[in-house]
């Protein structure tokens, strides 16, 4: 064997077990896999699982925090507004030395695959593109990367672009994207889906979409994608990122739009870093927590996912590409603290994102991909608490990344009494040693 692991915990597995893997695939889960492997890992009871995957990262924009001018508002609009002094002078060299960097930390983090968003209009052409599309080849061999070509000023809005996208998806794009509610019309949002499907279909590609990211309750292109994606037996192949206006429906509005989500096999990619920092930036308090309503999805049965979504760019002034986190933020967004909850946004950022960016090879199981994490913590919950180092991080069966951290604590507890001095029976015994006391 090339690699075997040893005294691993699995998720939902009692006992240690052990993972053998051999040209790249896991060949044996056993909790003793005899014979020896060419390089060998002692887990020593660590967490192992599937690699992180993200679906939603803006690596065009990556890291313009450092060069930028602040966005004073911390809105939306000046953040678009910040980016079109960059992106029309992106060359390549500058775009995959950021977007790399932020692949590189990705990796050390756990994440083996990434949906990579680049923006396509009149103001930086296909700039962003080709950017993203060269650091695809120059990191092609340590990650999964799939390229998505991204309308981040509209389509209809932004006469011009329709036809960038299509050069777009020509040049290499692997993911056709939409932002349908940026529109300025209920009727032009719905035509700017079209154009996706038209897009995606003519390529064989699937779709991601950033739909109604507004604090507005009457931005409504899910429903129309949903739809859309029935008609168009696009079912499994669509994702629909931040959804925040979904939030603000009414209780009856949202049933109905959840169910027509779950029907069309939708992919709710709900990224709680910029959610938290954008929506509901202009409210009084209370303010919303911004996020879509990611409890009442996953008990609908609808596949939901997060991603990092930015790293230090004009639109989030923080972020490490590391999906761990991003799991955090969400059991802190959505509520995710009982048991079975805490496993669920694990799965947010494994199974659930794998799922979106269609990865049919993914998965901790005989005959899959060894992709795979081993993190220092025993179990999910303890690995989200403390935000565990990942010890090894393993693609098709190699190591790409380990971490060792060491840590010690110089001095121990001062001693202190073993048995507590018994308390006044009486009052009369309470006021002779409060005098005592006062003498002492």
């Amino acid at each position: 064997m090339d690699l075997v692991i040893r005294r691993a915990r699995l998720r939902g597995v009692k006992g240690l077990r052990e993972i053998a893997v051999n040209r790249g695939r896991i060949r044996e889960i056993a909790p003793k896999v005899r014979g020896k492997g060419d390089r060998e890992i002692d887990a020593n009871g660590c967490l192992v699982t599937s690699s992180f995957v993200n679906p939603h990262m803006h690596a065009d924009k990556a890291l313009l925090g450092e060069i930028m001018r602040p966005n004073v508002s911390g809105t939306l609009p000046e953040a678009v507004e910040i980016t079109w002094e960059f992106k029309r002078r992106y060359t390549n060299p500058d775009v995959v030395a950021r977007a790399g960097r932020v692949i590189e930390s990705a990796i050390l983090h756990g994440t083996t695959a990434m949906r990579l968003f680049a923006d396509v209009d009149t103001i930086g052409g296909l700039r962003p593109v080709h950017g993203l599309l060269a650091a695809k080849q120059a990191y092609g061999h340590l990650i999964d990367l799939q390229v998505v070509a991204f309308p981040q000023e509209g389509i209809i809005r932004n006469p011009g672009t329709e036809e960038l996208l299509w050069q777009a998806m020509e040049a290499g794009a692997d993911v056709a994207g939409g932002l349908p509610w940026f529109e300025l019309s209920d009727e032009h949002a719905r035509r700017h889906i079209d154009i996706v499907f038209e897009i995606a279909r003519k390529h064989g590609a699937d779709i991601h979409m950033l739909v109604d990211d507004t604090d507005d309750a009457n931005s409504r292109s899910l429903e129309y994608l949903a739809v859309k994606t029935v008609a168009e037996k696009y079912q499994g192949r669509v994702s629909a990122s931040h959804c925040g206006a979904l939030a603000r429906y009414n209780d009856v509005y949202a049933a109905k739009v959840i169910g027509m989500v779950k029907e069309a096999e939708v992919t709710i990619c709900s990224n709680p870093h910029i959610s938290l920092m954008i929506a509901g930036r202009l409210d009084r308090e209370p303010v919303p927590r911004g996020i879509t309503r990611v409890r009442e999805l996953l008990r609908a049965g609808v596949n939901v996912a997060s991603g990092q979504d930015d790293v230090n760019d004009p639109y989030y002034p923080f972020g490490r590409a590391d999906q761990l986190e991003v799991a955090l933020f969400m059991c802190h967004a959505a509520h995710l603290s009982l048991p079975h909850e805490i496993e669920m946004a694990y799965d947010l950022v494994t199974v659930n994102a794998a799922r979106a960016m269609g990865l049919k090879d993914y998965g901790l199981e005989v005959g899959r991909r060894a992709d795979l994490v081993v993190l220092d913590a025993p179990s999910v919950h303890e690995a989200l608490r403390l935000q565990a180092p990942r010890r090894y991080v393993i693609r098709a069966g190699a190591v790409l990344a380990e971490s060792q951290l060491t840590r010690q604590l110089h001095g121990t507890a001062a001693p202190y009494p073993r048995t507590a001095p018994a308390a006044p029976s009486t009052p009369r015994e309470a006021r002779a040693s409060r005098q005592r006391g006062r003498r002492q």
